[in-house]
């Protein structure tokens, strides 16, 4: 239990919430412990400070509080995250991947410079041009910043330019459950439906046929979908587990436009973050272009913060 020695600190609180088909249900509180008196305490989270009575509360515990992230850190999420989201053509150049997908996406058409290319950087990058003229595609680097900072300086001096920054954000798997609901609506699948995989190209155009590849090729994914009565789509999420099965990455996050300010981004998300907490997974991680303010907030309201950032680097 915690005691006022504890004040200030990272807590979650599981509190009992009442029964369900005679069964207790609890629901977790995960944030800054504010006060703590003989009958109640405050937890600050990130969708404002809540308050419960000690007589609610199942168990509690301080957490280890959020820091930095470390180089390796970084290199793990970006490697997690490249594993949730593959090119059926993908080449090694030393520790890099070179990754190409008919152009379906830039992710999935960049070079990705984590670690030691194998080759002095001048000519590192010469290969990743190379790569690219080859498949008739632009040469595409994403930059993890600051880990690959010596990267960007050999892209700028070449002339390569910015296409776009990308903010890495991540939220423990507790903290995401307790701000969400369990998307009971939505219908998980292994496999996308043809409704889903036309919202896709009506917000990204035409899909080449690598699309199924980089959205299917996965062990751990799942497609979240809820539809009306009618059949209709009106909501979607995709979902992986990556990272030695740490990691849920979120990607696609749409709602049909008649259907928005229902809940049922949050509630996809939730249903996805439960589904992977009963595969193992610990912590979520979602990418998001940083001219974005929509899903930003969104997202910042449900727990998640910003890791790091890469740079998408694009020669012309």
């Amino acid at each position: 239990m915690l005691a006022k020695r504890d004040l200030g600190s990272r807590v979650v609180v599981r509190r009992f919430v009442g029964f369900r088909d005679e069964r207790p249900q609890f629901t977790d509180v995960l944030g800054e412990l504010t006060a703590l008196s003989e009958t109640e305490l405050s937890v600050r989270t990130s969708q404002g400070v809540v308050v419960m009575p000690l007589a609610q509360v199942h168990r509690a515990k301080v957490v280890p509080a959020r820091r930095g992230p470390t180089a390796r850190e970084v290199a793990a999420l970006e490697l997690a995250a490249a594993e949730a989201w593959p090119a059926p053509v993908r080449r090694q150049l030393g520790d890099w991947w070179l990754r190409a997908a008919e152009g379906y996406t830039g992710r999935a058409n960049s070079a990705l410079p984590v670690g030691d290319p194998g080759l002095p950087l001048p000519r590192a990058v010469d290969a990743v041009v190379g790569f690219y003229r080859d498949l008739g595609l632009p040469p595409q680097v994403d930059v993890p910043l600051p880990l690959a900072s010596s990267v960007e300086r050999e892209l700028l001096a070449r002339g390569w330019h910015a296409e776009c920054t990308v903010q890495v954000q991540t939220c423990p798997l507790d903290e995401l459950i307790a701000a969400t609901p369990d998307g009971a609506q939505f219908a998980l699948s292994d496999t996308p439906s043809e409704q889903l995989l036309a919202m896709i190209a009506g917000s990204l155009g035409p899909l080449p046929d690598a699309a199924r590849h980089v959205l299917t090729a996965v062990p751990g994914v799942v497609f979240a979908q809820h539809f009306d009565e009618a059949g209709e789509l009106l909501a979607r999420a995709r979902g992986t587990v990556t990272g030695a099965g740490r990691w849920l990455g979120v990607f696609g996050v749409e709602t049909a436009p008649a259907a928005r300010r229902r809940g049922l981004a949050a509630a996809s998300m939730g249903v996805l973050a439960r589904w992977a907490a009963a595969q193992g997974a610990t912590d979520a991680f979602l990418q998001v272009n940083s001219p974005n303010t929509g899903a930003l907030a969104l997202y910042a309201g449900l727990g998640f913060t910003s890791h790091h950032v890469y740079t998408r680097y694009r020669l012309p």
